[in-house]
């Protein structure tokens, strides 16, 4: 009996150690698979955080433009504002020399 039961015992460590490699051999294509994972989904996440900031940038972009194409109508408004001041202070000054030419041509001339 004794000799059955060592024999089984040789058996089953032997099974056993068939069945460690085995798990060893599934913990190692397991550890593989993940480290070719891991870059794949890194690249995945970088190409994402590109998408991101590319739709970001176009959007600031997009503000820019508003902005400065806003600034450059008001600027127009204002320049023509100050343009129609000048316009009407010429008119003004011009009338007032013209006003006092006559005067003084009266004065001088008596009529």
């Amino acid at each position: 009996m004794r000799i059955v039961i060592i024999a089984v015992i040789m058996i089953f460590g032997l099974a056993a150690s068939g069945w460690t490699d085995h798990d060893f051999q599934e913990g190692a294509q397991k550890v593989g698979r993940s480290l070719k994972e891991v870059p794949q989904k890194t690249g995945q996440a970088f190409k994402n955080l590109g998408k991101d900031i590319k739709k970001s940038s176009k959007k600031g972009a997009e503000n820019i433009k508003k902005g400065s194409q806003e600034a450059g109508k008001d600027a127009g408004k204002t320049g023509r504002s100050i343009g129609e001041w000048f316009r009407d202070t010429g008119k003004k000054t011009g009338d007032a020399f013209r006003e006092f030419g006559d005067r003084v041509r009266k004065f001088f001339t008596g009529k």
